[in-house]
């Protein structure tokens, strides 16, 4: 144990976490150079796409320093903030973390929270300059904010290059001499205490386990139990990541690897779980604090048929991403689906991404929505709104409260007064406004947590041309003044696009959803008319033609009014069509995540 050292990185979005990997990988001979590429540890098709981590990948080093081999497992985390679980599981199973700053940006919002994670679980922090061969690099600016935030010393901060592989061989070095190394909590323990911190599903192998050994050790074989679930399972496999799965003998306590264990039910295992021999069961470890949704959005199969499918996809995503929740609702307008909670935004985007290409499942998916506590003037009870179709109609309640986030913003001076607009329209009460190092400015806000899914990300991004940066936390639930708004297509309204907006931009966000759709809509066999309707009336209304079918391509010749006829017959039958119930307007998935987008 005292050769081996775990070890995490963290940093804001976008700060070189992935690219620094790769030149650790490269520097310790782990992955073969005629193997590397880019992001090697960044295995889902959609990671590679968008150039971002959003699953934590564990992996480990073998190197050798002053003589003496050591064994370093590396946790690779996402940045973003709506993957932050993702981070704390990860810092759970480790004892040091390398915290990187990008020295072309400097601190970021982001960049706090992550510390605050690290530092609650008591990890020896080692600070990394990231991007130092750029020549838009900030460095001795950048480390004077870094010493400032940890109150170190200037010199005990690293200087990398994930690019051109500057200083790594020292970062390695300075993790074997500052990182502990692991201990066992029951000292000579012949048992076996193994934390669950991640999981993923082979349809052959079942439920695969990534696991910390903290106690004693584990074979192939051994008949092991969930403390937390109760569920026995025997292993039939144990190894470690180097990147890929490689089986060994067994694993012994420090080491970090995967345990197969067979199980094809999904539910049984969860993050935090404790694992020992069922023969001697040690008590189990302390867990993770549970994931907090807080974007709600419902998803629906477009064929009632695909509704056991979408269950069972729903499970198995659900080993590999435990960060969000579901349960089964129905709708008399969309038949049977789920009601799902995820982490923000960017989580909902993905998990809707996956469920298509894996699963090859046509979904709809309503307007992501947040909780409301409302009381009814009826009843006078309280309740709990997850999905915006629910939510009544303007005049039935009592009393409607919704959360809002505290908010920390970090931007070049020059943008303060766009983003004191964009927090004024956001509803946002600014608290704090401070000198934050080289001509940067902290805000610290409150506003409502709708106001922040509704865009906000992104047109703060646009206002400070991509340079401020923004994180935030669950805070306290307050009044709110909130309508329902609802799509109607052809007359019908459209459950999927309902959402809960604020009264006073009820006309705006109709008009703009209606001329969304108004773009994006495939055209039908008939007229459709188009509508956003809230407070009692419609707000937004417009109409796209239908399909014109030339039915007198076949005639040559003739009178006019022989084609005139036909015309006219075609207007009649499309009439009866509609009259008959047969115009039913077919929404395709795309137009979902379109409108999902706040950007599109």
């Amino acid at each position: 144990m005292k050769h081996i050292r775990n070890f995490s990185i963290i940093a804001h979005i976008d700060h070189g976490k992935s690219t620094l990997a790769d030149r650790m990988l490269e520097n310790t001979e782990t992955v073969d150079k005629r193997h590397m590429r880019d992001q090697v540890l960044d295995s889902m098709e959609l990671e590679q796409e968008r150039g971002i981590t959003i699953k934590m990948q564990p992996v480990r080093m073998a190197y050798t320093h002053e003589g003496q081999k050591y064994i370093l497992n590396l946790i690779d985390t996402p940045g973003h903030i709506d993957f932050s679980y993702e981070v704390s599981r990860a810092l759970k199973a480790v004892e040091g973390s390398l915290l990187l700053v990008d020295s072309t940006q400097g601190v970021q919002a982001q960049t706090f929270t992550t510390l605050g994670m690290a530092r609650r679980f008591g990890l020896t922090i080692i600070p990394v300059l990231t991007k130092v061969d750029s020549p838009l690099a900030r460095i001795d600016d950048t480390k004077l904010e870094l010493a400032g935030l940890l109150n170190c010393d200037i010199d005990d901060i690293m200087e990398v290059s994930g690019k051109t592989g500057e200083g790594v061989d020292a970062l390695l070095k300075n993790v074997i001499e500052k990182v502990p190394h692991p201990v066992e909590l029951v000292s000579g323990s012949k048992s076996l205490r193994a934390l669950v911190f991640d999981f993923e599903y082979s349809n052959h192998q079942g439920v695969i386990v990534y696991v910390r050994i903290i106690d004693g050790k584990v074979k192939k074989n051994d008949q092991l139990i969930f403390k937390v679930a109760g569920e026995k399972c025997i292993t039939t496999e144990v190894g470690i990541f180097s990147p890929g799965k490689f089986p060994k003998d067994e694993l012994v306590a420090g080491e970090i690897g995967y345990i197969v264990t067979g199980i094809k039910k999904p539910g049984i295992a969860r993050v935090g779980d404790t694992l020992t021999l069922f023969k001697d069961q040690l008590d189990a470890l302390s867990g993770y604090e549970e994931p907090r949704p807080v974007v709600w959005a419902s998803l629906y199969p477009e064929s009632q048929d695909d509704f056991d499918n979408l269950k069972s996809a729903l499970g198995k995503l659900k080993l590999s991403d435990s960060s969000f929740s579901y349960e089964e609702e129905s709708s008399g307008a969309l038949g049977r689906g789920f009601r799902v909670g995820f982490l923000g935004m960017l989580h909902l985007e993905i998990i809707s991404e996956r469920l298509h290409r894996e699963f090859d499942l046509q979904l709809i998916i309503t307007s992501p929505s947040i909780t409301y506590n409302i009381v009814r003037k009826t009843t006078g009870k309280k309740e709990i709104i997850y999905s915006p179709h629910l939510f009544p109609n303007d005049g039935e309640t009592a009393s409607i409260e919704e959360p809002w986030v505290n908010v920390r913003i970090i931007t070049p001076r020059e943008y303060l007064g766009t983003i004191a607009q964009l927090l004024y329209e956001h509803e946002a009460e600014t608290s704090r406004t401070e000198s934050f190092g080289d001509d940067r400015s902290e805000i610290d806000a409150v506003m409502p947590l709708r106001e922040l899914m509704r865009g906000f990300f992104d047109t703060l991004k646009s206002a400070s041309s991509g340079y401020a940066s923004i994180s935030y936390e669950i805070g306290e639930y307050r009044s709110a003044d909130v309508v329902r708004l609802d799509i109607l297509i052809a007359d019908e309204p459209v459950v999927a696009f309902t959402r809960v907006v604020s009264r006073r931009r009820a006309q705006e966000e109709a008009e703009k959803a209606v001329e969304k759709l108004q773009e994006i809509m495939p055209r039908q066999q008939f007229v459709m008319k188009i509508q956003g309707k809230a407070l009692g009336r419609i707000l937004s209304s417009a109409t796209i033609k239908a399909f014109r079918k030339d039915v007198t391509q076949h005639m040559y010749g003739g009178d006019i009014t022989r084609k005139m006829k036909l015309r006219e017959k075609q207007k009649k039958g499309k009439k009866k069509m509609e009259s008959l119930g047969k115009s039913k307007v077919h929404i395709p998935h795309d137009v979902f995540l379109k409108m999902m987008r706040t950007g599109d």
